[in-house]
Parts: structure tokens; C-alpha cells; sequence
């Protein structure tokens, strides 16, 4: 007996020393190597990159590797959303350790009874030691290591800091991890702004994401078991009988899956580019980067609903099948709204074509910043532009009359049509800007050097017309490729008085802790004296000049109470089709087109395909900005009355002649170009007035050092009305004998007789027409013969 039971206490030390053995050695097994995180930073959770509206508040796209997951801290969780996550997952989660010994007694009762796992012992603490370092695996392995685990949580947090670092990790639905993710994906706000229905939808998640998914087919069960989080909420006196009573008893609304993806795709791929180049793609899809863009989301919708509304119409109208949009704030380079193409998720058209060669329409290509594009006459402003910086006047005449420009025709000849096939005569480069006039604006690009007006361009931020012996005159009618960007870029310097900034998408970038990476920062450069944009732009926003052109379209054109310039553009082909507005504070440029290359049909020009679609765009987007008027140039005067706006009688000549470049090129061929155009014209068919170079009633006279003319008011430069008083002094030793007041080339008043030695003039003057630069002329002449003229430039 005593052997027996001394052999029965060794059996039981045995045992209970391997016992003790098999747990140390357990211990030290499932404890090695575990991470031991000391601070809430050591967790190197990934967060996804998330791209905001130029508010902070509209998120439209995050990117991510595998989980969406935004940080939040404790001050921007509200009590709500942790009380009902207490309230369902762990109710006595203060009040127990790591792990809830009577919470497991109870699980394993309730599923022994039930026969099925109906309930789970964790903790909220095991559930985020599960989360973070464990893999989902059902083992008891796993099992031990959460434990353990959570027994270092809870040694190395507090509680608080551990409910709020659970409910940044949790996972809510596919890709969907952490409250802030959750709240913005189901209701597109950030998670402190949930009430009580919505935190209690959320909470009932977490148990079965998939499930439950908000998204899913089991809204209804998701209903009842966020229902079971309201009654816990209110037993556990989280919140009282009367809000229990006021809250909705039905699921809150949900953001459909599609609001929860891309948003402004075009927009959001190019700041993606920017950031995985500039900080890599490790950074970019697990950083946790916060960036706020300069997109104004107010003007992407609308921008969006103006090219699919603009496509579907010239679709119908032009067999045209994509339009691209870009707005810009030209004194910033602040990208304000990109539409690459009128459906980026849209199919390619037609059906079967082969992407990159015979497509019409493919949604993922940007035409705004990847397409090379023929401008049509959108180039043409910037040799005007040059032509004037050369010397030449917005009034100078140059006649639009068929021309061959080639000096070696046959057999090569190039003498270009107008898009009216109308050949108008003498113009001045005011209208033949205004209006558009082809045969006027390659004279000008002529007149202004091809290199010149190439430099100009590449001085605007045009850097794609690198090949002059290609273009030729034709530059100014389409005959280079350049980027929509560009373009815009270029027009946004007009805009912006001649200084030029570059075009950014990004106002700030932050990395997962807060800290400032970049932010954008002021900084033009001036390439241009602002004498000459102020003259593109005086032309370009003149609705009397430009009306000519546009005629019953002429309402398209404006934006009621702004000034608004523009410029369209067609390829002789009809394959581009350009609209380009712009005020001192938008611009926005629209093109209209097939992606393949294809002629837009019924000849759709930018007055029919493009225009449209950028008045829809800009009436709806000018108004959300205050009105600004371009600056006035300073007036350009000349004593050569054909750089003033007139002709002298019997002297129809080319510019060339005024020039002095009689032996010029091109002079036989622009000479020739006008004697044929009067030939079949006659001179009555000319509306540019002339100067008398031998009136009878002044033979004799010479101008006159005493004969004195002064503008009392208004003066130079000064700003009018439609109808205003002329007040002038005219003074002579002589008696004066006459006295003539042109506006715009045409006599408004005639004086005549015994005017004596001064005058007061007093006269009240309409300017007829809608035109905003204004030339008033005196004459004077006195017995003497003696002559004086004194011009002025005023301004409506």
C-alpha cells in the first residue's frame, strides 16, 4: 500500500512538473517574436492616400494597396460610436483584463446549448491584437498567441487606447477598414459628424462584414441587428428613453458602391502620376497621404454634365464621339476642373475598334493633358500678339483678298480660303482677329516672322511647335499639334495681364502624422510688357467685333454681367474644333472631336460643336466667381493713316508698301491679291474709310504749329458711356473756317464758316455699336490754310 501510494504522489509531481514544463516552454514558443508595440506610431499600420477638393471636405478618390483605412484621433471619434460598439461587442469591456473569463464561460455555455457557435468569447482587446498582428486562421495556436498578445496590449495601453485603436482597425466591408473609412464610404462624412442611427448601423458591422454589408443582400438583417445595438445602447444608459424613442428605426442612408470609387477619374489619375513619381508607390499607396488638390468640385460637376450633355449632341449632330474639358484659374495656374474625355468608364467606340488606332472614343485617354491636337485659329492671338510687339497697330489694314502666298507656285502654291469662303477686302487686325479672318491672319503671321510667333507661343507655355520648316504660314490655321494643357496655359497668361504660371494640381500634401510635405506657393513670371495681352484681350472681348462671326450664335459667346474674351478654333479638315473664354479670374478651353482622327461631319466647327458645350460650362461656372474687367491697353496711335484704321484715296496698297518693303517676297503677290479683288469688286465695295489725298477744299493747306487742338473732355484713355459730351478747345491766329469730329471713321460733326479765332466745342457723341475701343478725330482748319488733327482713344 505505502509503495503504491508513494508511487501515486511521484505519478502526480510528474505530472504536474510537466504540466508546468509544457506550459513554460508554451510560453516562451508562442511569446518569441511577437511585436511588441510601445507607442501607438509603432504599429506601422498602411494607410491608404486620400485626394480632397480644394475645400478639404469632398474626398474623391483614395488609393490604397488592400485596405482603405484612414487615422483618426480620439477627439475626432465621437462617444457615440464607442458606446455602441461597446454595447454589442464587449459591454464589460472596462471592467475585465485582456481576455473575459466569464464572457468565455458564457460563449461556451450558450454554444454548447445552441450546438453551434452562436457566440464568441473575445475581447475588444483580442480582436484588435487579432487584427493587427494575426492572421484569421481558426487554430489554437492562434488562439494562445491573441492571448498573449492582448495581455501586452493591455500592459502597454490604456483602455481608451485601445477601444480607439480597435475602432481604426476594424474592418467594416471589403477594402473598408477603420471608422473614418467606414463613415465616408456608407455616408460621405467623416466619422465625427455620425448620429446615434448611423454609429449603431456601423457597429453592427464588425461581427460579420461581409454579411452585413451595407452593400450587400442583407439589409434587412443588418437592420434588425443595428436595431439590437439601439436597445443595448439604451439599457446600458448610453442614451435615454426619449432619444431611443426619436431615433429612426430603419437604416440610415447609404451611399450606392459607385459614389464610394473614383471620382473626377481624369483629374485624380494625373495627381496620382504626380505623387508616384515624386514620393514612390509605397508611400503613395500605404502612406497615408492627405491631399488637398486645387480641384473646385462645384466646377468638375458642372464640367462633367457639360461634356457629356455637349457629346451626346454633337454625336447626334457631327458623328462627333468624345469632348474634353479644362478650367483654370490663370492667377494661380490652379487647375480648377479636368474632363479628359466625356465617360472615363465608359466602353471604347465603336464597338470592336482597336484602342490607340481606330477608336473614336476611348474613356481612360485624357485628351486634356496627354492628346497632341491641331489648334485651328487658337493659335492665332499669339501672332497677332507678336505683330504687335513688331510695331503694327490693332488698326493697321491689310486686305483680305485671295492671295498666293508660295513664292514658288507653281508647283507648290498655297493660298488659303476663309472658313465663310468670303473675301471681305481691306480689314484692320482688330477684325481680323475678332472675326477669325484666315487670309488677314497668315499676313499677320507673316508680317510678325514664323520664329517669332514660335518663340511667343514657347514663351506662353507652348513648347510643341518645335519644327518651323513644317508649319509654314499655315501655323495660324492649324497647322502645328499642341496639348490642350498647353494651350490653356497660354491663354490663362493673356488672362493674367502676361504673367504666366504654371499649372499645378496640388495645394498640400500631408503624410499619416500631419506634417506639411509641400504646399503650393505664389510665383509668376511675366513674359510679355502688359501692353499686349491687353490688346488681345480688349480684341477678343469685344461682342460688337466679334458678332460678324458668330451671328445667331453670337448669345453663346457671353456670360451676362462678365467680360469675357474668346477664342475658337476649327482645322480646315474639321477634325479639331476649339472654344477658349476666359476672364481675369477662369479660363476654360473645351475641344470637340473623335479620338481616331475623324472628320467631325456636316462641317462641325467650333461654333457648332464647341461652343455650346463651353457655354454650358462657363455661364454656369463664371457666376460662382466675382466679376473683374480686363485692364485697358494704353491707346496705339500712328500719323500713317493706314496704320490708323483708314486708306488714302487712290492708294490701294498692301501693308508691305507702308512698310517700305517694296522688295519684299511676298509684295507682287499681296499686290496682285488686291488689284484682282478690285477688279471684280470695284472700290465701292470698301468699308474702311478714306483720307482724301487731294481735297479741293484743302488744297494748299500744311499743317499749322499755332492751330491748336485740345481735348478737354474726355481725354485719352478715358472710359465713357455710350452716349457722352465732347468738350474740346480749338484755337488759332487765324479765324478758323472749318471743323469736322470723326468716331470710329465716321463724321459725327461739321462745323464750317466764320468760326472765329477760338472755339469752345461742345457736342454730344454716340458711339453706335457694341465695340470697346473708341478713336474720336479733330480736324480744324483756318483761313490760312493752316491744318491741325489731334485723335484720342476712348474707351466703353
Amino acid at each position: 500500500m505505502f509503495i503504491r501510494d508513494r508511487i501515486r504522489r511521484v505519478s502526480v509531481w510528474l505530472a504536474v512538473s510537466a504540466a508546468v514544463l509544457l506550459v513554460y516552454v508554451g510560453f516562451i514558443y508562442f511569446t518569441t517574436e511577437l511585436p511588441v508595440p510601445d507607442e501607438m506610431g509603432g504599429f506601422n499600420v498602411a494607410e491608404s492616400t486620400k485626394l480632397y477638393d480644394r475645400t478639404g471636405k469632398v474626398m474623391f478618390y483614395e488609393i490604397y494597396k488592400e485596405e482603405k483605412r484612414t487615422l483618426v484621433s480620439a477627439e475626432e471619434i465621437p462617444d457615440i460610436m464607442r458606446e455602441a460598439t461597446l454595447s454589442i461587442e464587449d459591454s464589460s469591456f472596462y471592467y475585465h483584463g485582456a481576455f473575459d473569463t466569464r464572457g468565455i464561460i458564457r460563449a461556451l455555455f450558450v454554444n454548447l446549448i445552441r450546438g453551434h457557435v452562436a457566440q464568441g468569447g473575445s475581447t475588444i482587446t483580442q480582436q484588435l491584437a487579432k487584427n493587427i498582428f494575426l492572421s484569421p486562421e481558426k487554430t489554437i495556436t492562434r488562439k494562445l498567441r491573441e492571448v498573449i498578445l492582448a495581455a501586452k496590449l493591455e500592459r502597454s495601453f490604456s483602455k481608451d487606447e485601445i477601444l480607439d485603436m480597435y475602432l481604426n482597425q476594424v474592418p467594416y466591408g471589403p477594402n473598408v477598414y477603420g471608422i473614418e473609412s467606414a463613415s465616408q464610404a456608407f455616408f460621405g462624412k467623416p466619422a465625427g459628424e455620425l448620429n446615434i442611427n448611423e454609429a449603431a448601423t456601423l457597429a453592427a458591422i464588425p461581427r460579420a462584414p461581409s454579411y452585413y454589408s451595407p452593400w450587400g443582400s442583407h439589409k434587412d438583417e443588418l437592420k434588425d441587428r443595428k436595431n439590437v445595438v439601439l436597445q443595448k445602447i439604451r439599457e446600458l444608459g448610453y442614451i435615454d428613453d426619449q432619444e431611443y424613442d426619436q431615433t429612426d428605426k430603419g437604416l440610415p442612408e447609404i451611399l450606392p458602391r459607385s459614389d464610394t470609387g473614383i471620382k473626377a477619374p481624369h483629374f485624380a489619375i494625373a495627381v496620382q502620376e504626380y505623387l508616384e513619381e515624386k514620393y514612390g508607390e509605397d508611400v503613395l499607396r500605404t502612406g497615408g497621404l492627405r491631399v488637398t488638390t486645387t480641384l473646385n468640385w462645384e466646377m468638375q460637376e458642372l464640367a462633367e454634365t457639360a461634356v457629356k450633355d455637349g457629346v451626346q449632341r454633337n454625336k447626334d449632330l457631327y458623328a462627333g464621339h468624345n469632348g474634353a474639358l479644362l478650367a483654370l484659374d490663370p492667377k494661380t495656374g490652379q487647375i480648377l476642373a479636368m474632363v479628359g474625355s466625356k465617360d472615363y468608364f465608359a466602353e471604347p467606340e465603336p464597338e470592336g475598334c482597336e484602342e490607340g488606332v481606330s477608336c473614336a472614343f476611348e474613356g481612360n485617354f485624357n485628351v486634356a493633358t496627354q492628346a497632341l491636337r491641331q489648334p485651328g485659329s487658337a493659335l492665332k492671338p499669339f501672332a497677332y500678339l507678336t505683330a504687335f510687339q513688331n510695331g503694327l497697330t490693332p488698326d493697321t489694314i491689310v486686305w483680305d483678298v485671295p492671295t498666293e502666298f508660295s513664292t514658288n507656285c507653281p508647283p507648290s502654291c498655297y493660298s488659303p480660303k476663309n472658313f465663310d469662303l468670303i473675301f471681305r477686302g481691306p480689314v484692320t487686325l482688330r477684325q481680323g482677329l475678332s472675326q477669325s479672318i484666315n487670309v488677314p491672319s497668315v499676313k499677320t503671321l507673316y508680317l510678325a516672322g514664323l520664329g517669332n510667333t514660335i518663340k511667343t507661343a514657347e514663351t506662353f507655355g507652348i513648347t510643341t511647335l518645335n519644327d518651323p520648316e513644317r508649319l509654314g504660314l499655315s501655323l495660324v490655321l492649324g497647322g502645328g499639334e499642341v496639348k490642350m494643357i498647353e494651350l490653356l496655359t497660354a491663354y490663362a497668361t493673356l488672362a493674367n495681364d502676361g504673367v504666366k504660371n504654371k499649372p499645378t494640381l496640388i495645394l498640400k500634401i500631408e503624410d499619416s502624422q500631419g506634417k506639411v510635405l509641400e504646399e503650393y506657393e505664389e510665383g509668376g513670371e511675366r513674359v510679355v510688357d502688359p501692353q499686349y495681352p491687353r490688346i488681345i484681350n480688349q480684341i477678343l472681348s469685344d461682342v460688337g467685333l466679334r458678332s460678324g462671326l458668330f451671328t445667331a450664335s453670337l448669345p453663346l459667346t457671353q456670360v451676362s454681367g462678365y467680360q469675357v474674351a474668346l477664342k475658337t478654333g476649327t482645322t480646315n479638315d474639321y477634325v479639331d474644333a476649339w472654344s477658349i473664354g476666359y476672364t481675369p479670374n477662369l479660363v476654360a478651353g473645351v475641344w470637340a472631336g473623335n479620338n481616331n482622327r475623324n472628320a467631325l461631319g456636316a462641317k462641325g466647327s467650333s461654333l457648332l460643336a464647341a461652343i455650346p458645350m463651353w457655354h454650358n460650362f462657363m455661364s454656369k461656372a463664371q457666376p460662382l466667381l466675382p466679376a473683374e474687367s480686363f485692364p485697358s491697353p494704353e491707346p496705339v496711335l500712328s500719323d500713317n493713316p493706314v496704320f490708323s484704321g483708314k486708306l488714302i484715296e487712290g492708294e490701294f496698297h498692301s501693308v508691305l508698301y507702308y512698310l517700305g518693303r517694296t522688295s519684299d517676297p511676298q509684295y507682287q503677290g499681296w499686290e496682285a491679291g488686291i488689284r484682282a479683288w478690285l477688279s471684280i469688286n470695284g472700290e465701292a465695295a470698301i468699308k474702311i474709310p478714306s483720307v482724301p489725298r487731294d481735297s479741293s477744299e484743302n488744297i494748299g493747306s500744311a499743317p499749322s504749329d499755332e492751330l491748336e487742338i485740345n481735348f478737354v473732355s474726355p481725354q485719352n484713355g478715358d472710359e465713357v458711356d455710350e452716349s457722352f459730351l465732347l468738350i474740346a478747345d480749338i484755337s488759332s491766329p487765324e479765324k478758323l473756317k472749318r471743323v469736322k469730329v470723326y468716331l470710329n471713321g465716321v463724321l459725327a460733326v461739321s462745323k464750317s464758316g466764320d468760326l472765329g479765332n477760338s472755339l469752345r466745342l461742345e457736342e454730344d457723341i454716340k458711339i453706335e455699336g457694341a465695340s470697346l475701343q473708341n478713336r474720336l478725330v479733330i480736324e480744324a482748319t483756318d483761313k490760312g490754310n493752316g491744318s491741325e488733327r489731334e485723335e484720342i482713344i476712348v474707351y466703353r
